[in-house]
């Protein structure tokens, strides 16, 4: 097949869902096509007799109200109720006669666009659907089973799209406008939501929602979607429970997150655990946690308190163990640090496209402190510091799959030393879903950190290392 005819076919699968099969955290289902009122307003049917009353109503609804939306006094419920009660009035001057359930469906509807998130809403309330992509007013595109899919949803305004971006934004403490003009914020479920709008935006405001599943993923489902493997997932829960120093690596979108909540399940309840993001994500289920988030500047410039600020201030709260969502600067500097002055156990994600790469983005990150550190220093201090790398991947099927686990050796001159533990066979053949049927396997090496675990517990079974899964017996309880 010529390129020209591959990409054409492609870009069709793109737009009609692609061949069927499962997600990468999540298993697949058929998606709905769009229902009446479901915020689809492109002008496929813009003689709709409905379609106008709805736009007439919420026009409406949004003059009688005003303010009062994003009065913070109000909760939910008196919220939801203020609505309804609003709306109501103005269908009955509206004078249209409707049956009740075209009534029932216009109020849901309406109610969706003014307090919930308008034509997103649907795809958030689908399982299937991983990730959300508003391009402007010109299309919505969302992640499902690894693939990208136009919808038929749209915005119908500029303002509704600017409306539930500052609903969204205004819930956790954050704003957005022309002198702020791109966010970072989350929903009430955790899920990841970055925002940019005008001038930044040249075609209008875009919006990015990275879905988290309900009640969080644990290791047996990371296991039965392939991710990893069962001896490989009791390895790590080992390395975890030991206090082992973990940096959790990937690419954008190859699961770093999700992998990190779930390690973060195997840390004893008996610990104190410290967790540092830029929006809360993490989910952890351990009874002694502190959760910190950073904070942007005010609109006057100030108050502004970074991942590096929180880092240093969460060494005086007795920790026990050290998260950080996201190494990106100069906290990367004070987290070493950390690691190295008795909070083992720490663990991170780095953005980065091999393990080694992810080393000598951490050097870069440690010179963004501000210190003039030699690079031999740098590097004695990430030596000393990481114990154990795990290399996530979003492969080109859309799974995402854990395709290195590098053990950090030490120095030998100026180079730091990394041994491969288990490696992800890419020439794999694939099954009849499309889907890769390989997982990672062991490289016949034994880590020189078994002491470690050893002294917290746990026997490794050298013999298991080479061929099939990983002998793993636990000594102790956590």
């Amino acid at each position: 097949m010529k390129l020209s005819e591959r990409l054409k076919e492609q870009n069709q699968d793109a737009r009609t869902g692609g061949a069927a099969g499962g997600v990468a955290w999540s298993a697949a289902t058929t998606e709905a096509g769009p229902t009446p009122f479901d915020g689809n307003d492109n002008g496929t049917d813009a003689a709709d007799p409905l379609d106008a009353l709805k736009s007439r109503a919420q026009k409406a609804l949004f003059n009688r109200l005003g303010a009062r939306l994003y009065d913070a006094s109000l909760t939910d419920e008196q919220l939801h109720d203020l609505v309804n009660r609003e709306l109501t009035a103005v269908l009955e001057e509206e004078q249209v006669p409707l049956r009740p359930e075209e009534r029932q469906r216009l109020v849901a509807v309406v109610s969706d666009d003014v307090l919930g998130y308008g034509p997103m809403e649907s795809h958030l309330n689908d399982p299937s659907v991983t990730e959300i992509m508003v391009n402007g007013l010109e299309a919505i595109y969302v992640e499902r089973g690894g693939k990208l899919i136009e919808t038929e949803t749209r915005f119908p305004s500029e303002d509704q799209l600017r409306r539930t971006i500052e609903r969204i934004v205004s819930r956790v403490g954050r704003r957005i406008d022309e002198s702020s003009p791109m966010v970072d914020a989350r929903l009430p479920d955790g899920s990841r939501v970055n925002a940019i709008i005008p001038p930044l935006a040249v075609d209008g405001p875009s919006v990015t929602i990275r879905k988290f599943a309900s009640g969080g993923f644990t290791i047996d489902d990371l296991v039965s979607f392939r991710t990893l493997t069962r001896s490989v997932s009791e390895f790590l829960a080992a390395c975890v429970a030991g206090r082992l120093n973990v940096l959790v690596t990937g690419g954008t979108g190859s699961g770093k997150t999700t992998l990190l909540n779930v390690l973060s399940s195997f840390i004893p309840n008996t610990d104190r655990i410290v967790t540092i993001e830029d929006a809360v994500e993490l989910r952890l289920h351990q009874e002694h946690v502190i959760r910190l988030e950073s904070r942007p500047p005010n609109i006057e410039g100030r108050g502004q308190v970074t991942i590096r600020d929180l880092v240093r201030n969460s060494l005086r709260m007795r920790p026990d163990r050290i998260i950080v969502g996201e190494v990106r600067g100069g906290e990367a500097l004070d987290m070493l640090q950390a690691m190295n002055t008795g909070h083992e156990g720490s663990l991170s994600t780095l953005h980065a496209n091999t393990p080694r790469d992810a080393l000598a983005r951490l050097e870069t990150m440690v010179l963004m402190a501000g210190f003039d550190l030699p690079v031999r220093a740098i590097r004695e201090q990430v030596a000393s510091a990481v114990d154990l790398i795990v290399h996530t991947s979003r492969l080109r099927d859309g799974t995402r799959r854990v395709t290195h686990i590098v053990e950090v050796d030490g120095m030998e001159g100026d180079i730091i030393t990394l041994t491969e533990l288990f490696l992800y066979d890419h020439s794999a053949a694939v099954d009849a879903d499309g889907k890769f049927e390989n997982v990672i396997h062991p490289t016949g090496m034994r880590p020189k950190f078994e002491h470690k675990l050893v002294d917290a517990g746990f026997e490794l079974d050298a013999s298991q290392f080479g061929a099939g899964a990983l002998g793993l017996e636990a000594r102790g309880s956590w």
